[in-house]
């Protein structure tokens, strides 16, 4: 279900003119001109609905940050399903192993707030996992392999979140067994046209993948915005993508982060004002919660143009 009032938080988003020594107000000066910026921004980047190619949404892609985490239960099959149907070609999604080496979805340390069980998906068996479902709609829990299935003949943008920060559910030792595990699915179960990538705050995981596939295509997330640190972490690091906060970031620095070769992403994106804002910021990829809001904004604002 689309979240109320999404399409509509855009209204009165501020902001100041050099030299005029005052405020104007966007919704009440330049609202069409943010409309006709954003259209044409995604016109060139070629992501409106009916897009196949992954390919091509390189540039400026919106993609369903857990399938669309404030429209559907997060990291579920429905979520994945139900932002395909409506247009999406871009997902993220975040994975973990459990106690017998199996990949799961899930975002959190433990199950506590988004199914019926408790604790970590690292200490219990996939097996017992089987019998987990979420709070909601008591949907299944999504093992990695029932969704790398669903889209097998899809060419999607797909972002695979190592979530491994946490030192005590995934030590050195049990990391490099995680990190052959998912490196292996996502390049063996790759439909062609598609764009799968591994991601993570974590740089352990990065590095590892890094030592046994130098070509391996990552993307370093930062808890901040884009600025020259998180640039020259990324290309020591050998990564072409970066994934930045896009508060507190500005376009200036994007910039320069693509003028270094790194294809940017921006994030959060819980409302309308945050995909106007990755618009003009001039991100490479937008991340939301609200994929199908924002997908309908788009696509009810290209068919109004003349």
């Amino acid at each position: 279900m689309v979240a109320k009032g999404a399409i509509g938080r855009l209204r009165f988003y501020r902001m100041s003119v050099r030299g005029s020594g005052r405020q104007h107000n966007l919704g009440e000066i330049s609202t069409m001109k943010m409309r006709w910026l954003a259209i044409g921004y995604m016109a060139v980047c070629s992501v409106f609905t009916g897009i196949q190619s992954a390919a091509a949404q390189e540039k400026g892609h919106l993609y369903a940050h857990r399938g669309g985490a404030f429209e559907f239960e997060e990291n579920t099959l429905e979520a994945f399903r139900g932002s395909y149907a409506k247009g999406l070609r871009g997902f993220e999604t975040d994975v973990r192993m459990t106690k017998d080496g199996v990949l799961v979805v899930l975002h959190d340390d433990s199950l506590d707030r988004t199914h019926n069980s408790t604790g970590p998906v690292e200490h219990k068996t996939a097996a017992e996992l089987r019998s987990v479902a979420t709070k909601g709609k008591g949907q299944p829990m999504l093992f990695l392999d029932e969704l790398l299935d669903y889209l097998a003949d899809k060419p999607v943008y797909l972002e695979l979140e190592m979530k491994t920060s946490n030192k005590n559910l995934y030590p050195d030792e049990r990391l490099e067994e995680y990190c052959r595990k998912l490196h292996a699915a996502a390049t063996s179960r790759q439909p062609e046209g598609a764009v799968y990538l591994m991601t993570s705050f974590d740089q352990r995981p990065l590095k590892l993948i890094k030592s046994f596939d130098p070509e391996a295509d990552l993307l370093l997330i930062t808890g901040g915005p884009c600025s020259k640190e998180i640039v020259e972490q990324a290309l020591q690091l050998g990564i072409n993508r970066i994934g930045c906060r896009m508060e507190g970031s500005s376009r200036a620095s994007v910039r320069e982060a693509q003028k270094a070769g790194l294809r940017v992403n921006g994030w959060p994106g819980h409302t309308l004002q945050d995909y106007h804002l990755a618009v003009g910021l001039g991100v490479d990829g937008i991340c939301t919660d609200i994929p199908v809001a924002i997908q309908t904004w788009i696509t009810n604002n290209q068919q109004a143009a003349p």
